[in-house]
C-alpha cells in the first residue's frame, strides 16, 4: 500500500476545500441553471471520492491499529552542511 495516513489526510483535506468552493459557485444568485447543476454534479463526484478517501484512511488506520500494516519510515540522509563527506580540494 503506496497511501499513507498523512498522504491520505492530505487528499481530504484538499477535496475538502474543493467541496466547499464548488458549493459556493452553486450557491450563487448570478449564475445559470445549467451552471448550478454542473456545479452540483462536480459536488457529487467530489462527495464520493471523498467518502473513498475516508473509507481507505478509516481501514489503513484500522490495520495499522491492528498489526497487520506497519508503517515504513523513510530517513532522510543529506550530505550537504555535513563536513564529514566534504573532500579536500586539490592543490592547483
Amino acid at each position: 500500500m503506496a497511501e499513507t495516513i498523512g498522504w491520505l489526510c492530505d487528499k481530504l483535506s484538499i477535496i475538502e476545500l474543493k467541496l466547499y468552493h464548488m458549493r459556493e459557485q452553486a450557491e450563487r444568485a448570478d449564475v445559470t441553471t445549467e451552471f448550478r447543476t454542473l456545479c452540483l454534479d462536480k459536488v457529487g463526484v467530489m462527495v464520493e471520492q471523498r467518502d473513498d478517501l475516508a473509507n481507505e484512511l478509516t481501514q489503513l488506520f484500522g490495520d495499522i491499529v491492528a498489526g497487520r500494516v506497519v508503517p515504513k519510515v523513510y530517513r532522510q540522509f543529506k550530505m550537504y552542511n555535513d563536513p564529514q563527506y566534504r573532500t579536500k580540494a586539490a592543490p592547483t
